[in-house]
């Protein structure tokens, strides 16, 4: 998936305010950031991290860190891990988003939307697999 979408990554510091991290992720259409401090990763903010842990309590966010409401308990995946286990994983755990390390070594972040474009990708291929074998077979 990783090759599909590439391996940019977007991220701030957990000293970062909210509202700064908010503006980035509406610049790039985006619905999370990583959180890193230089390059070791802390965690990830996403829009349910701000509507539940900002909105909600009543927060600022201009004043609050993103420190203080990012979430740091994403389960992760490795590059080897198979689309079907990255759906698997994102619809037990009910998240977005999958942080991939390789090697212990940050190499990306992957979300449900590429999820489910990999899979479409993967049936269409199946679909035009099975076409030419019938036609072949004629």
């Amino acid at each position: 998936m990783l090759t599909h979408k590439g391996a940019r990554i977007t991220s701030v510091t957990p000293q970062t305010t909210v509202l700064e991290a908010l503006r980035i992720m509406a610049d790039q259409n985006i619905g999370s950031v990583l959180v890193l401090e230089g390059n070791e990763y802390q965690g990830i903010m996403t829009e349910r991290d701000y509507s539940r842990k900002v909105i909600l309590k009543g927060k600022s966010s201009t004043d609050t860190p993103v420190a203080e409401i990012m979430s740091k308990d994403f389960p992760t995946v490795t590059p080897q891990d198979t689309v079907e286990f990255c759906m698997q994983l994102m619809s037990e755990k009910n998240i977005r988003y999958l942080p991939v390390f390789e090697s212990g070594i940050l190499a990306g972040i992957v979300s449900i939307n590429d999820v489910v474009r990999e899979t479409i990708l993967t049936q269409e291929e199946t679909i035009t697999h099975l076409k030419d074998y019938l036609h072949s077979g004629r």
